[in-house]
This record gives C-alpha cells, structure tokens and sequence, in this order.
C-alpha cells in the first residue's frame, strides 16, 4: 500500500498502478500486527542503539548497511505517517508519541496504537487511496506465475473468476507477505502460505535464508480458537509468563526472563512443555495496573473474552506458533531481486535487516522505510515497458485429485520444521514433500495454486534447513546444537541449487 501511495506521489499521474489482493486489500498479516513500530524518537536513543539491538538480536546474519538504512529513516516515516496520513499513534498525557518496550530492546522506542497497530496504519492507507488517480486494487485475484521473457519480469499472470489474466507490467513488486501459515500452528492469516515467495523461485529468483522463521512464544492456545497473538508488548508493560504450577519458569532458562529474545522464549517455553508434560503455558497479566491494561490491549481483553477469559482475573493459556519469517525473495537496498524488472518488499523480501531473528517491531518499520526507497528507485530508473505476452497453452480448469491436502503439508512442517529441527526428520519429511510436488497437477482453481506453492515453499525451507548445520537465532538443530563460525553466512536458492553466500557482498545474477 504504503509502495504505491509513495509511487503515485513521486512520479505523478504518469504512472498507473494495480494493485492485486489475493483475498481482501484489508486482510493481511500487516493488518493483524499489534505491537507496534520501533523509531528511535526518544531524547534516550540513537539510531544507533537501534541498530545495535537489531544486529545482536539478528544473530550475526544482518547487513549492516541495511540495518542502517532502516533504524535512521525511520522518524522520516513516522513523521510522515502522523502528519500526511494522519496515523494516530498512541500519546502521553503531554501529547508526546508515546514509546513502549519489548523484547531485546534496550530502549523505549515501539509506537503503537492500541494492541492494533497494524489495523491503524492499514486503515489511514486505505483512506489515501481514493484520492490517487491511477491505482486501482483488484481484490480476489491470484497471482499464479510471473511472466518471465528475454531474462525479464514483464508481468504477471494471474487467476481472476475462474480465467487466467495477464497483467502487463514496466515493473513487478511482491509484496505478498511471509510463509508462516504453511506451519500447522500460525499467527498469521491463513493466506500467508509464502506465495511470493514460489512465484518468485519459479521466475528464477534468488531466496535467501529461508529457513529461519520466528516463532512467537506466546499464542492463544484454547481448543477451537484461531492462534490469536498475546502480543510482546504485554511482556514489555510486565506481564509473567507462568507454567499450571504458576513458577515463572523462563527465569530458569534464561536471565531476561519475559524479555528475552523471541527465539529464546519460545524454546524455553517449549522444552518447559516437553519436560512438565503440559501442553500450554500462561500469559499473567495481573502484574499490570488495570488501567493499563484496559487502555494498552483492548483488542487482546476483546478476543479473550470471546473465548471466556477474563484476562483481568486468570491468566491466558499460550502455546508457541509460527509469527515471521526473516529471509525472503532476495533483495538489494532498494528492494531490486536478482531478476530484471522484479522488486519485493516487506515480509516477502529479504533485504538483510532482521537477519537469523528479528527484532520485535523492526517489521511494519521495514514495509515503510524500504517502501519509500523503492517507490524513488522506480520513478528514477523505470525500466522500458512490457510487452505483449505470448500464446501460451489453456491450463486445465479442473485437475485430478491433489495427492495431499494443505493441511497435510503444514501439519509435516510444523512437526520437521517446527521450533526444535533434527536431520533425521528434516530429510523423511523433505522426501515426502517431493513426492507430493511430482504427483500434484496444477489447474486454475484457487485451492490448487495453493497447494502448489504450499508445496514449492515447504521444499525450499526444508532443504535450507538440512543445509544449514548449525543453530543460529530462528533455526535451531537438535543435531548441531551451537553456532558455527562457518556458517556466519547466508543461504541461496535459485532453481535447484543452494548455496552459501557471504554476508556484504552483493546479489549474484546466477547461481552456477
């Protein structure tokens, strides 16, 4: 959204926009975002404790060029968030944008309104868009493969009732969002199965570092509910987490307790459960003041009450879920992939900011500083125009039974995958995926797109998982418990080949 506004401002009427929803424009994992936006705004910080605390949190896997970028443009974005469009951050009594703290930051510095944040920033985008002439959203189209010709992105073909389309295109962006909900046990919306991410990799771009996808320690765990996020911030304000026993327990696996890095937790929290025998742990919020409470997570009390918990009276049952994935579609600064003509921004891409754990917060911050560098990089250097496409064969319209269902396929990763990985069930389960892949027919059906780049994104993140031997912030081997000097670099995929890839040292146009 925040691409194409900035887009049509500076470049002007010229440049005509469609964006494509695969459901709703206004569903989406950025809308479901509650915790905030870190800026280093406060007399305190620096953008360069800011970048401190990403690059420790990242785990060694960070460019620091990039994370530079981020952490100093980010009160440029804020100001224009407030006062172009009209964002309402929370404030102090004194009017001051007020800050707030969560995991493996050092300081205050993560906006937010409400427990909705991202709902807020969504919605004042939305209202922008009127405005623009030029951009157009087409809401329930799907992406289905880029129209890759002459080793250039010049479109996209996409589902659309029940046809294949063809979008025409000077330059294709990707802002599709992360893989999470191929786990079976997922933050995100349902939708966010890593689309772009396949779409890409059958284009003939580069991913990167896929396999370290974060997993949010604390997600509503209560039979027939979705895996609401209980976002960081209650932790950041003092909430405990607490096992059946009501033992703060994180304090005996980590001395930041609550506040330790979101890897970390997580992983406490789940060896907690294998060794206690419970199957969900405790957000206790009653160590905040009601008030608090009350004004800080209306939307958490909101969902919680649906689901009869009282979060004022008894603490929420939680279980880790799947929240973000670090790597991406591989980018440069100004979110140019490896293919000509292809840009990605936001969680689909990796611009080398959160490298192997992201810090809490960094992410809406990403989608906005990133967003306006790659909105000025197209009007400076547009490339020539599309052409039309060729005549390709009709797909079928109905295709043979899959061999395998969705639910198949997140279920396999979410256990291979999953928060503790091992060798010998990352390659059974890399094994039968393929099997899948060769037996699955594509046909122009949205439940069989899904499939197919349900099941390219579960073999891309497997393989990357087997590759990298080591445990390094998201990805954790059971079979090689610790950090290996070695590995202090990327992973590649293009095609069929991985490798690894030194950390500042710019895109290949190949792999050979």
């Amino acid at each position: 959204m925040y691409t194409a506004l900035r887009l049509r401002e500076y470049g002007g009427p010229k440049i005509t926009i469609a964006l494509l929803a695969k459901r709703s424009q206004r569903r989406s994992a950025s809308r479901w975002a509650q915790g905030g936006m870190a800026a280093a705004i406060a007399p305190e910080d620096s953008p360069e404790l800011h970048a401190e605390d990403t690059l420790k949190a990242g785990a060694g896997l960070c460019e620091p060029g990039a994370v530079e970028i981020l952490t100093t443009g980010a009160r440029a974005q804020i100001e224009r968030l407030v006062q172009q469009y009209g964002v309402a951050f929370d404030r102090t009594a004194t009017g001051d944008l007020a800050l707030t703290l969560e995991a493996a930051h050092s300081r205050r510095r993560v906006l937010h309104a409400a427990d909705a944040t991202g709902k807020a920033l969504i919605d004042a985008l939305m209202e922008a868009v009127p405005s623009q002439s030029n951009l157009e959203i087409f809401a329930q189209a799907i992406a289905v493969d880029l129209d890759v010709r002459a080793g250039r992105c010049q479109g996209v073909w996409v589902w659309q009732e029940g046809e294949r389309v063809h979008f025409g295109a000077k330059a294709v962006v990707l802002a599709t969002g992360g893989a999470a909900s191929a786990f079976a046990q997922s933050t995100n919306p349902p939708a966010s199965t890593g689309d772009g991410l396949a779409i890409a990799w059958r284009g003939g771009g580069i991913l990167r570092d896929i396999e370290f996808m974060q997993f949010h320690p604390t997600a509503l765990a209560v039979a027939g509910a979705p895996r609401f996020l209980i976002s960081e911030a209650v932790r950041g304000e003092g909430a405990h987490v607490i096992d059946a026993r009501g033992d703060r327990f994180l304090l005996d696996y980590d001395p930041q307790g609550e506040l330790a890095p979101r890897d970390r937790v997580s992983r406490a929290i789940f060896s907690h459960l294998q060794r206690t025998g419970d199957s969900v742990a405790y957000v206790d919020l009653r160590p905040i003041p009601v008030a608090t409470i009350a004004h800080r997570f209306p939307n958490i009390a909101r969902v919680c009450q649906e689901w009869h918990i009282d979060i004022y009276q008894q603490p929420i049952p939680i279980t880790p879920a799947a929240h973000y994935g670090m790597g991406g579609i591989a980018t440069d600064t100004w979110g140019a992939t490896s293919l000509a003509g292809l840009y990605a921004i936001g969680e689909a891409a990796s611009t080398g900011v959160h490298g192997a754990n992201r810090l809490a917060s960094n992410s809406l911050l990403e989608c906005f500083v990133f967003g306006d560098r790659l909105a000025q990089r197209l009007v400076e250097a547009m490339p020539e125009g599309s052409s039309h496409p060729e005549t390709l064969p009709p797909w079928r319209t109905v295709g043979a039974a899959p061999p395998c269902t969705a639910a198949d396929v997140q279920n396999l990763l979410w256990q291979a995958a999953g928060i503790v990985r091992h060798g010998q069930t990352l390659q059974p389960a890399l094994e039968q995926v393929q099997a899948w892949r060769g037996a699955h027919q594509p046909c122009l059906d949205p439940d069989n797109l899904a499939l197919r780049n349900l099941l390219d994104v579960a073999a891309l993140l497997l393989a990357s998982a087997l590759l990298r031997t080591e445990s390094r912030g998201g990805h954790f081997r059971q079979d090689f418990p610790a950090a290996d000097l070695a590995w202090a670099q990327h992973t590649l995929i293009q095609g069929d080949r991985l490798r690894k890839h030194p950390l500042n040292q710019p895109l290949p146009s190949g792999l050979t």
